[in-house]
């Protein structure tokens, strides 16, 4: 809520809307603020869309990507937003709910896409790919060491049976790769799943390239990351927008009047302190960047 610096009467966009907490948060701080929710999850669109419905007309949804917030703001009746916020990733209640296959505390099918029955979902790669295809998505995605034994692992346990349950699958890893720490070793590998699936790194380049086109003069972008490939598209992106040089490399000082499009509100990475991990495992990766649009 700091870096986003609500203000009467602005127009915000949660862009991951998940269970509304950020959206909520914004209309209980600033009592004239509208939020556009999106979401491509059409499921829990519309469970938070109920849950905030007491917010009346200052609260609306859109059903989408962040990437395509042209088209948001086109529906909403907006030329731009004041604020734009992406916390990445997959929600608690998704990653809770079995049914949907993004986590394995309960077994069940092994699906994960955000938008279901749209794609192939994680069984379908697993059964389909080969096994350096499955490597290079493990080894990417979730920077898995394991990744080449785990895969060679899938595609020789799948002749046998199919890898159809989130159980199976995180069982096979359990049996190759030792614990470390708190986490369970599937984790890596499901993670890289659910980015492969949903094309989450593709979504966000997309995002990336437009999103100042989205933004009101001095309009705040906050992004919440949880994977180093996020984070790091995001830094790299943040970096680049603040100058936009066209000069050669072999010009000693720049002739072509480029400026700054943005103001970097975050030097580092913005990370939660112990207390919050504490009370919220989920939040241990969470790495926060945010910028101002220059006027």
């Amino acid at each position: 809520m700091r870096f986003l610096h609500l203000k009467p009467g602005g127009f915000y966009i949660d862009g991951t809307l998940g269970d509304g907490g950020h959206a909520r948060r914004m209309l209980e701080s600033e009592g004239s603020v509208a939020v556009l929710g999106v979401d491509r999850d059409a499921v829990t669109l519309e469970l938070t869309a109920q849950r905030l419905a007491g917010f009346g007309h200052r609260f609306r949804t859109f059903h989408g990507n962040f990437s395509e917030l042209d088209q948001a703001l086109a529906a909403a009746s907006r030329s731009g937003a004041d604020g734009i916020l992406l916390d990445l990733g997959v929600s608690s209640r998704q990653l809770d709910d079995p049914v949907r296959g993004f986590g394995f505390r309960v077994s069940g099918p092994l699906d994960m896409r955000m938008q279901p029955c749209v794609g192939p979902s994680a069984a379908d790669l697993v059964a389909t790919l080969g096994e350096r295809e499955l490597a290079d998505i493990f080894w990417r995605y979730g920077e898995e060491k394991a990744s080449r034994r785990i895969a060679r692992a899938i595609v020789r346990d799948r002749t046998e049976a199919p890898l159809t349950t989130t159980g199976a699958l995180a069982d096979l890893v359990a049996r190759i790769v030792r614990r470390h720490g708190g986490a369970h070793p599937a984790t890596r590998v499901f993670q890289a799943l659910r980015i492969a699936v949903n094309r989450e790194l593709e979504h966000l380049e997309m995002f990336l390239d437009r999103v100042l086109d989205w933004l009101l003069p001095a309009g705040r972008l906050v992004i919440i990351a949880y994977h180093s490939l996020e984070d790091r598209m995001v830094k790299q992106a943040m970096r680049s927008w603040l100058s936009h040089c066209t000069c050669p490399p072999a010009l000693p000082r720049c002739a072509c009047g480029a400026r700054a499009r943005v103001k970097v509100l975050t030097k580092k990475a913005v990370i939660p302190s112990p207390e919050e991990i504490a009370a919220n495992r989920r939040a241990r990766s969470a790495r926060l960047r945010a910028v101002e649009l220059m006027a």
